[in-house]
């Protein structure tokens, strides 16, 4: 069996993902960048592939050059610091500023999705109505303006399972307790039940529901998380990211071992959930039931 990781490649392979949007979006090629820099090409292409930890003057430098904001460049500067660290907890509001997600930077990316929710209908699979109810009760101090940035990049991810090439192989598992909970009004659960329904016909989307008869299964156990798998970039595979999020934070775990826990979690939840069709009609059920109330 491989040797388990010691180290997380999240970081650095988020600040090498950033670092090469931010010399394409300059119009700068490997060979310009590593001659304005007076470094070898062999170097920008280790760091935007995820190959090294990554100096905090080098980042610098090529924030600099690629002409990065401030408030990006500190951040980044930030997240090379932690590309030498052993494990890595990502805080909400510590270092990173508010426009720089780590998570959807890496959700983006994937090839192969498989989220499990128990409490409310995942990101991706959100209608406008429902998010702007949930980031308002997650934001109360928050104003108008800020509100709706939040919804907009919310919904903004959920384009990736209509992409015409590329679309993610996405799994979703929904705990039947998302479709009793009521989120606003009687008229943006409809439409939330509808965007579910319409969600699970894309042509790269599975979505089942886990209805409270299944009893326990590892889900149950585990909680909420989503697995993400990435392509191959010519002969540098990325490692699978699972992603567990809590009040205080957010968990990226990438051991062969935890990857294969919440492998086997989702496979078990999975199996022990109610199939795709049974699924879409327990969600027109809740919608007709949500009628009649």
């Amino acid at each position: 069996m491989e040797k388990a990781r010691t180290t997380t490649t999240v970081p650095r392979r988020t600040l090498g993902r950033y670092l090469h949007d931010l010399r394409e979006q300059a119009g700068m090629s490997v060979n310009n960048a590593a001659k304005a820099l007076e470094c070898s090409t062999q170097k920008i292409w280790r760091i935007e592939t995820a190959q090294n930890s990554v100096k905090r003057l080098d980042v610098k430098n090529m924030c600099e050059l690629y002409g990065a904001d401030a408030d990006l460049t500190e951040a980044l500067m930030a997240l090379a610091g932690e590309t030498k660290a052993t494990g890595w907890w990502h805080a909400y509001g510590d270092v990173i500023p508010e426009s720089f997600d780590l998570f959807f930077g890496l959700e983006e990316a994937a090839s192969e999705l498989r989220a499990f929710q128990t409490e409310v209908v995942p990101g991706l699979c959100q209608s406008e109505g429902y998010a702007r109810c949930l980031i308002r009760k997650g934001y109360p101090n928050g104003d108008d303006e800020e509100i709706e940035r939040r919804v907009q990049l919310r919904t903004s991810r959920g384009r990736i399972l209509r992409r015409p090439a590329g679309a993610p192989d996405a799994w979703f598992i929904l705990g039947e307790g998302i479709l009793r909970r009521p989120v606003g009004g009687s008229d943006i659960m409809a439409a939330q039940f509808d965007h579910l329904i319409a969600v699970a016909e894309l042509p790269a989307t599975r979505l089942r529901v886990s209805p409270f008869a299944a009893g326990l299964h590892h889900g149950v156990i585990a909680g909420p998380f989503v697995v993400m798998r990435f392509p191959a970039k010519g002969m540098i595979t990325e490692p699978p990211t699972v992603y567990v999020e809590s009040l205080m934070g957010a968990l990226y775990l990438e051991r062969d071992q935890e990857i294969e826990q919440y492998d086997a979690a989702f496979r078990d939840t999975w199996d022990a959930s109610a199939d795709e069709a049974a699924s879409v009609k327990m969600i027109k059920r809740a919608a007709m039931e949500l009628k009649k109330r």
